[in-house]
């Protein structure tokens, strides 16, 4: 799908035809919108369709007639029907007329310039726009953070009241989705440095200080997915060994019974024998049977309590 904006007094409106100082976006594009809008601006029809590649990389190229960054953004994604987050790529490309934005999905980086708008937004600055999306996915990757953040916390409240696998792979999922956010923003901050040293996209001084807003921000969501990334880590391994020492406690338990019952059976199995009973004690009593049963009880009994003193139970 390919949507065509351009801002009035700060707000983007949607128009029908491409123009001067125009926002393309560009949505999920099939091969004819690709190719008719990379024949219209002289881009290689390869490198538009770049961003429509899961595995593509973050990077900034310069050429003749335009200059393209890829950058990686933050996406919500069901998995064991909960809401996980991973990253898609998505390329930012300059022309000389305009502004193409391609990616996979509709993203919050870029709907937020619809819906909310945003100071100083023009789609005929181009740079500026640029940074400006630049800056939003940051924020977005912070947003998304807070969310692992206190799903996270919601998971560990269950987990003190029930220790199951349920719980765990909820953890281990966030924890990918971490995994995600740290190779991307990682990828991320080496084009933004780069972009920060290429001469080959105009920067004016205004320019320069948000992109040096945009790097701090970058370094902040990697510096806080580092730390839920150690938490989160620890988290598992500790509930992990929870369960396992559960799993001994209930084996513990079960071997004592086991010997607590073993008693009576021994005594039951000697009565049992094929043997000659006057050789057997209270086998010519007429009570002989519940003589035997009282102290066969009376022997486990004994035993339950010593284990009992030793904390086996």
């Amino acid at each position: 799908m390919v949507r065509v904006y351009k801002t009035k007094d700060g707000v983007a409106h949607q128009i029908e035809k491409r123009e001067e100082g125009c926002w393309i976006m560009m949505t999920a594009p099939d091969e004819q919108e690709l190719n008719e809008v990379a024949a219209a601006y002289g881009i290689e029809p390869n490198d538009i369709r770049a961003a429509t590649d899961e595995e593509e990389r973050a990077r900034i190229q310069v050429e003749e007639d335009y200059s393209m960054i890829i950058v990686d953004i933050p996406a919500k994604e069901i998995r064991n029907d909960k809401e996980y987050y991973v990253t898609i790529p998505m390329s930012v490309i300059l022309v000389k007329d305009a502004v193409i934005t391609v990616c996979m999905e509709d993203t919050i980086v870029l709907q937020s310039f619809i819906h909310t708008g945003m100071r100083h937004f023009h789609t005929r600055m181009k740079t500026r726009f640029v940074l400006q999306i630049l800056y939003k996915n940051a924020e977005c990757y912070l947003q998304y953070l807070r969310n692992i953040n206190r799903k996270s916390e919601e998971v560990e409240d269950k987990l003190h009241k029930s220790t199951q696998n349920k719980e765990l792979i909820e953890l281990m999922e966030l924890e990918k989705s971490l995994v995600y956010f740290t190779a991307s923003l990682r990828s991320n901050e080496v084009v933004l440095e780069k972009l920060m040293r290429s001469d080959g996209i105009k920067k004016y001084p205004e320019d320069t200080e948000l992109l040096e807003d945009v790097i701090i921000e970058n370094k902040q969501a990697l510096e806080m997915v580092n730390i839920y990334n150690g938490i989160l880590s620890n988290m598992v391994e500790t509930f992990a060994s929870i369960i396992s020492n559960n799993l001994n406690i209930v084996m513990k338990f079960l071997a004592t019974i086991t010997i607590v019952m073993s008693i009576p059976t021994m005594i039951f199995s000697a009565y049992g024998m094929n043997v000659n009973a006057k050789g057997m004690p209270f086998a010519s009593a007429s009570a002989g049977f519940f003589i035997v049963i009282v102290i066969s009880v009376v022997i486990s009994v004994l035993v339950a309590v010593i284990f009992a003193k030793k904390n086996l139970f």
